[in-house]
């Protein structure tokens, strides 16, 4: 089931979906695409209107009808236009046959020139309606010259669907691609505009509703979304006022020695930020000194051996934990993994690296007992711990995500600019606010405080995670550039609207 028209993703397939169940439902496949081509019509009027010409590029797809519908309203309007084809116009159906026969009868230009003779002009803007979202293949030769030609000549692009040259279900570069600095699309996003480098391709991004029924797009599309508090707000909700610390959950964090606590303090900070309402950092005994000096609000206990976390879990109120950052010896990382497998679990860093050679020693404890449990690999720790997932070039960030969440019985946070969370029911959402600023050492440490604070007061694992990175994002926004992980855990906020700052989607 879908929610939130605007912020769900739609991969390519799913779309050819709908719009065949649009056709046989008896809706007008013409007037879908003629209200398509005037919407990339009224786009580059409102962001060009000065233009000296607009030069349409159509493929022999419906994409390209929507480019012939563009060219005839722009005519329309006292616009000057020319058309370029690629491909042969006998290959034309449809629609999009319909669409190309309206323009030559209307033409004051020459013909459609064959997309091999555009030269681009100074003062005109590209309309790319080469390939639409559906590509799967490196772009033809023909078609990557005119795109180096384009880019080359800093020509504006506004993009139909999906600039050619990028996977609308992937978000890659096949071979070569338009960077657009405006982009019209239909019904809903896709995966390529949102995920990178995809998103920096989409310049400006316009979504149009073209008149498909809800019932039909609700009907085809997965549970997938760009990232939004509607998917998770409800779990942050204040507290009641009889509340107290341990029902708003007590957070458990490992540290490593005492010359590597510096992760596990930001990851404890962030955790009590996030709303835990007890944490505290287990750490080994010669590290106790440092943590004690360190810390304040949040407790320190000694914790070396098995026996001591046994004693630990024997409290049940101790029951949500983050074990990574900064831990250092793996072996004994493995053995406190096993002894947590019926806990709420973030697994972070060095909590990744542990089962490099062993990825189904842990898959085995998660598919034990159904508990909230986060993973947080960044690209390197997932080719580690899901190696083949990550060989397979033909998924994308989304399908390996998802794929990695279910195998090893996990919510995933596969991080990046792009930020995938997958569960292993087959929800995933795609997350967008990051800011560069977050690419800096331990960043990821205070995800995962922040991870492990929503555990902490019952938020379940996807919405937990997904609030994590947006939170995240957002309390990064709020910094500004030249952020710290010490500026970032202090600025960590469980609130939607706190502060002024807004996400980039």
């Amino acid at each position: 089931m879908c929610n939130d028209d605007d912020k769900r993703l739609i991969d390519p397939v799913r779309m050819s979906g709908i719009d065949a169940a649009a056709d046989a439902s008896g809706i007008d496949v013409r007037a879908l695409m003629e209200r398509a081509g005037r919407a990339v019509a009224a786009s580059a009027l409102k962001h060009y209107p000065g233009a000296v010409r607009y030069a349409v590029l159509c493929g022999t797809g419906n994409n390209g009808g929507d480019g012939f519908v563009a060219a005839l309203a722009l005519r329309e309007a006292g616009a000057k236009v020319s058309v370029y084809l690629f491909g042969d116009s006998a290959r034309l159906k449809g629609a999009a046959r319909q669409a190309y026969e309206n323009l030559r009868r209307d033409e004051v230009d020459p013909g459609c020139l064959p997309l091999v003779e555009f030269i681009p002009q100074d003062g005109e803007v590209v309309i790319d309606a080469i390939f639409g979202a559906g590509l799967s293949r490196d772009v033809p030769p023909d078609v990557s010259a005119v795109i180096h030609a384009v880019t080359q000549a800093k020509t504006p692009v506004i993009a139909v669907d999906l600039p050619s040259g990028l996977c609308g279900r992937r978000g890659i570069v096949l071979g070569t691609a338009f960077k657009a600095a405006h982009t019209v699309t239909f019904v809903a996003k896709k995966p390529g505009h949102v995920l990178m480098p995809g998103r920096e391709l989409c310049g400006c991004l316009e979504v149009f509703d073209i008149g498909i029924p809800r019932r039909i797009v609700d009907a085809h599309c997965a549970p997938l979304w760009e990232n939004h508090p509607g998917l998770w707000e409800n779990w942050l909700t204040s507290d009641d006022v009889e509340t107290h610390k341990f029902k708003r959950g007590h957070l458990t964090v490992f540290s490593g020695p005492s010359h590597s606590t510096g992760a596990a303090r930001m990851t404890a900070i962030a955790g009590l930020r996030a709303g835990a309402g007890i944490v505290t950092v287990a750490a080994p005994q010669e590290a106790m000194s440092v943590l004690a000096a360190t810390m304040t609000a949040v407790m320190v206990t000694p914790m070396e051996s098995e026996a001591a976390l046994s004693g630990w879990l024997a409290d049940k109120r101790h029951a949500t934990f983050v074990i990574g950052p900064g831990f250092g010896d793996l072996s004994r990382l493995r053995a406190f993994v096993s002894l947590l497998r019926g806990c709420a679990l973030v697994l972070d860093a060095d909590g990744i690296t542990a089962f490099k050679d062993e990825p189904e020693t842990l898959f085995a404890y998660f598919a034990e007992e159904d508990r909230s449990r986060i993973l947080t690999p960044h690209e390197g720790e997932f080719a580690r711990l899901f190696p083949s997932i990550h060989a397979d070039r033909g998924m994308g960030k989304i399908e390996k995500a998802l794929a990695a969440a279910k195998a090893s019985h996990a919510v995933i946070i596969y991080k990046g600019a792009d930020t995938v969370v997958a569960a292993p029911d087959g929800r995933a959402t795609v997350n967008t606010n990051a800011p560069a600023s977050l690419a800096t050492a331990g960043s990821g440490d205070v995800l995962a405080g922040i991870c492990g604070g929503l555990l902490a007061r019952q938020v379940p694992a996807f919405e937990a995670a997904a609030a994590a990175v947006w939170l995240h994002g957002k309390a990064a926004q709020r910094i500004g550039a030249g952020l710290t992980a010490e500026d970032l855990a202090s600025a960590v906020c469980p609130s939607v609207h706190h502060g002024s700052a807004t996400g980039t989607h």
